[in-house]
């Protein structure tokens, strides 16, 4: 199952996963395009199954979860940004990413959680950020919501130890998806300095790939991204005085 699976990670996953031989079930809110990825993969020879829903809705997890109640591999994808300063984020866009980011990883984990471990295999994929081990100017909610699902995936990894269930989290830096384009036309919202150095949504999705052969805890994408863990500890005196710099050079910014 891959939540988010409309666009970007959820669909370059959706395809990466189908090409390896899983079946696939694609969770999203837009169903022109969960149809045109569900009839590309059905035409590769793939399955696949397309659920419709609101993910910000615990209603629709919960149809979510008895609508597909056996999957063997939980990828919780669903996720979205904003970039400004925190005091101009109106309420609405940060409940939102909370119910998203947080609340439909936590409730979904937890509901797939237990029949996995009664079978005694399965596999949760968290896709997170680096945002969330270094939380910076201009992604106040966005990087918390990231931190959170780093403490959870670790200390849910650290309870699944000998189970035969794993999760694990994957940590990129800035992708190219419509992440960008979202979080400068929501409101208030400005363009994010990070895109320039995006990578591919397929590099993400061949890491994915990688934690389901080879699982483990925390995966970098790209993998250097391992010395992130360092830079904080180490360098947030420079990030302090940096970091404001970008945030006011991004407001004066013309906007597209």
């Amino acid at each position: 199952m891959i939540t988010g699976a409309s666009a970007g990670i959820g669909v370059a996953a959706a395809r990466r996963l189908a090409r390896a031989g899983l079946k696939v079930v694609l969770v999203a809110r837009r169903l022109d395009r969960l149809q045109r990825l569900a009839d590309e993969i059905q035409t590769a020879g793939g399955d696949v199954q397309v659920l419709v829903a609101d993910l910000s809705r615990e209603s629709e997890r919960v149809r979510v979860h008895e609508t597909a109640p056996d999957a063997d591999v939980l990828v919780n994808n669903a996720g979205f940004g904003w970039y400004g300063y925190g005091c101009n984020m109106p309420w609405d866009v940060a409940g939102s990413m909370i119910r998203v980011n947080v609340e439909a990883l936590v409730h979904l984990t937890l509901l797939y959680l237990p029949v996995m471990r009664r079978r005694g295999f399965g596999h949760v994929v968290n896709v997170g950020s680096i945002a969330g081990s270094m939380p910076n100017q201009g992604v106040t909610v966005y990087s918390a919501t990231k931190a959170f699902a780093d403490a959870f995936t670790t200390s849910l990894y650290r309870e699944l130890r000998g189970t035969g269930v794993h999760i694990s989290i994957v940590r990129p830096g800035p992708v190219s998806t419509e992440f960008y384009a979202l979080a400068r036309e929501r409101q208030a919202g400005m363009p994010v300095p990070a895109e320039r150095f995006a990578i591919s949504a397929e590099r993400v999705a061949d890491c994915i790939w990688s934690v389901l052969c080879r699982p483990r805890r925390v995966a970098f994408v790209p993998g250097y991204l391992w010395l992130t863990r360092w830079v904080e500890p180490y360098f947030d005196w420079f990030i302090d005085r940096l970091g404001p710099l970008l945030l006011r050079r991004a407001a004066r910014a013309p906007q597209p």
